[in-house]
């Protein structure tokens, strides 16, 4: 039996907690604590350590999902989260692009902890505001060969796509190395 670490960030609101929760095949395992007034109109609750989840692929295979906190104030989570990590993703909201430069210092900063494969998650393509994946990839300046992928995190297929797309990505570094 093989186990996979991936982990799952991005800014704040992006949609991680929902992208777990929609694959996981346990209950998720949540660290979700009220916020200010100031955010509630995005959102009522934000993750403050972690989100876990679990999928079995197969007999093999079991991935174990790790969200990160979206705030700069519990990012001191990450470096820890990342430790043992074959692969992430970073969850953008397509629909806010304010949050674009926060998605490409999140990118950098899990590229410092270290060089596996990655891939980027176009989040809530179902909406009409939404900046498409190839738009997203010249904006937030994702290099040659890493994939940006549409995603609609509240949808299960959507959400597998995206990890079979990352799973690809390591397979291939994987063989590479061999």
């Amino acid at each position: 039996m093989q186990t996979l670490k991936i982990v799952v960030t991005g800014p704040f609101s992006s949609g991680k907690t929902e992208f777990i929760q929609s694959i996981s095949e346990i209950d998720v395992v949540s660290t979700e604590r009220k916020i200010s007034r100031s955010a509630e109109r995005i959102k009522s609750a934000t993750t403050v350590a972690m989100d876990f989840g679990r999928i079995t692929i197969d007999e093999d295979l079991i991935l174990y999902l790790f969200g990160t906190p979206g705030q700069r104030r519990f990012d001191f989570m990450w470096e820890i989260l990342s430790e043992g990590m074959l692969g992430f993703i970073v969850l953008v909201d397509s629909t806010r692009p304010e949050t674009f430069r926060e998605a490409r210092r999140i990118l950098d900063t899990f590229r410092s902890y270290s060089p596996v494969p990655y891939i980027v998650a176009a989040n809530k393509q179902d909406m009409e505001d939404a900046w498409p994946a190839e738009d997203l990839k010249i904006v937030l300046q994702v290099e040659e060969g890493v994939k940006v992928v549409p995603c609609v995190a509240v949808k299960k297929d959507s959400v597998k796509q995206v990890l079979l797309e990352l799973l690809y990505s390591i397979l291939e570094l994987m063989d590479e190395e061999e």
